[in-house]
């Protein structure tokens, strides 16, 4: 969660005069939340996608090391994406929310 909150923090601060240039040309809140967050879903996605690839991969594995464990037991794998999903978000909504609350001015002074 940390990981992600910095990211996406990073990804905000580096963006600061765009999202300065589309406060400043009328965008909403809403608007601006959405497109912090809409690329915060897109790394999401990929590392999701990764993630349950590699552990059904590593749950393959450890089932012919280990006696009795189920290799792909979907309820376990939806609940952990699930559980990732909303941390993830949850990271991702405290640099969007402070991208939105941005006065365009400062952004563009700082250019």
């Amino acid at each position: 969660m940390l990981g992600l909150y910095g990211v996406i923090s990073y990804m905000v601060a580096r963006r600061r005069n765009e999202i300065g240039v589309r406060i400043a040309l009328g965008a909403s809140r809403g608007q601006v939340i959405g497109l912090v967050l809409k690329e915060a879903v897109m790394l999401l996605a990929i590392g999701l996608a990764l993630g349950a690839a590699l552990a059904a991969w590593a749950g393959q594995t450890a089932s012919s090391m280990v006696y009795g464990i189920k290799p792909r037991d979907p309820v376990t794998l939806g609940g952990a994406v699930l559980l990732l999903a909303v941390v993830a978000l949850a990271a991702s909504y405290a640099p969007a929310w402070r991208a939105s609350r941005l006065d365009p001015m400062d952004a563009l002074r700082d250019e």
